[in-house]
C-alpha cells in the first residue's frame, strides 16, 4: 500500500459524474485517495462512485450545483469538517456550448455561455476549496482546459476565450496560492476519443462538425480532422487523463505549479 500515489488524500472533484472526472476519480481512488464526487446529476454520480466501491476505493457522492456559490461552500466545508482538510480538488465540470458557428451568426448569449459558464464553475470551487487546503499539508488544485486556448480555428471564438481564461485563472491562482504551499496545474488535453462512449457531453458538442464531414462523432474523434492534425495521428484517451492527473496531484510532482500539463498529442508544441 505504501507505493499508492495519492495514500491517504482527500480529493474533491466537481463534475465526477462526468466522462473525465469519473475516470480521475476512479483512478484516485484506486491510488489511495478517499474520493467525493459532486455533480448536477445524481444518476451518474451513482454510476461513479459503484464502480470507485466495487474496486475497493472509498467514495462519498454529492448532488450539488456548482453554479451556487453558498452550496458548492457548504459542501467543501462538510468534508473537510469530517476529514480534516481537502489536499487535492479538480473542476471538471461541463458547460454544453456552440462549436463551429462563425461570428456573423453566433449571438452574444452564446459567445459568453462557456466563457461565464466556465470560468463562474472554477471560481467558485477554487476560492471553496483553498481555505480547507496547504500550508503544512500540501494541496492541489487542478483544472481543465482545451487546445482551443491556443488555437487559431474559425468557429470557436467562444470555446476559445473560455479554455484561454482557464489557462489564465491557473497561473494566477498558483501565483496567489504557492505561500499557502498550495499548487496550481492546468491539464489541456485535446477532445478525448473515448469520452463520447462514456457519457461525455462532446457526443452533442462534435454532431455538427462531423455531419459536416459525413461521419459519426466516433469516427470524427477516431479518423478526423482532429485526429489528423495532431503529431501521434490520435486523441488522448480517458485512461490517459486520468493517469497523468493522479501524477500531478501526487507528491512526485510536488516542484510543479503554475504550469500546463499539455496532453494534446502534438495539436500544440510548448
Amino acid at each position: 500500500m505504501t507505493g499508492l500515489l495519492l495514500r491517504d488524500k482527500n480529493a474533491v472533484i466537481y463534475g465526477g459524474g462526468g466522462a473525465i472526472g469519473g475516470a480521475i476519480a476512479r483512478v484516485f481512488a484506486r491510488e489511495g485517495a478517499r474520493v467525493f464526487i459532486a455533480g448536477r446529476t445524481q444518476a451518474k454520480l451513482d454510476a461513479v462512485a459503484r464502480d470507485v466501491t466495487a474496486a475497493g476505493g472509498t467514495v462519498r457522492a454529492a448532488k450539488v450545483d456548482v453554479l451556487d456559490e453558498q452550496a458548492v461552500e457548504k459542501h467543501a466545508d462538510e468534508i473537510a469538517a469530517t476529514v480534516g482538510g481537502i489536499d487535492i480538488a479538480l473542476n471538471a465540470v461541463s458547460v454544453m456550448h456552440d462549436q463551429g458557428t462563425l461570428l456573423a451568426d453566433l449571438s452574444l448569449e452564446e459567445f459568453m455561455r462557456p466563457v461565464d459558464g466556465f470560468l463562474r464553475t472554477l471560481f467558485i470551487t477554487s476560492k471553496a476549496v483553498a481555505r480547507h487546503m496547504g500550508h503544512e499539508r500540501p494541496g492541489v488544485i487542478l483544472t481543465l482546459s482545451e487546445p482551443g486556448s491556443k488555437l487559431a480555428v474559425g468557429g470557436i471564438l467562444g470555446h476559445s476565450v473560455s479554455a484561454a481564461g482557464k489557462e489564465a485563472f491557473s497561473r494566477v491562482l498558483a501565483a496567489e496560492l504557492a505561500p499557502s504551499n498550495i499548487r496550481v496545474i492546468c491539464i489541456r488535453p485535446h477532445a478525448v476519443v473515448d469520452a463520447p462512449e462514456a457519457g461525455s457531453y462532446t457526443k452533442e458538442l462534435f454532431e455538427q462538425t462531423a455531419a459536416a464531414a459525413g461521419q459519426s462523432v466516433q469516427e470524427l474523434l477516431e479518423d478526423g480532422a482532429m485526429a489528423q492534425m495532431t503529431l501521434l495521428k490520435r486523441l488522448p484517451t480517458l485512461s490517459e487523463i486520468a493517469e497523468t492527473a493522479a501524477f500531478l496531484a501526487s507528491d512526485r510532482a510536488g516542484a510543479m505549479t503554475g504550469a500546463i500539463a499539455n496532453l494534446s498529442a502534438g495539436a500544440l508544441v510548448d
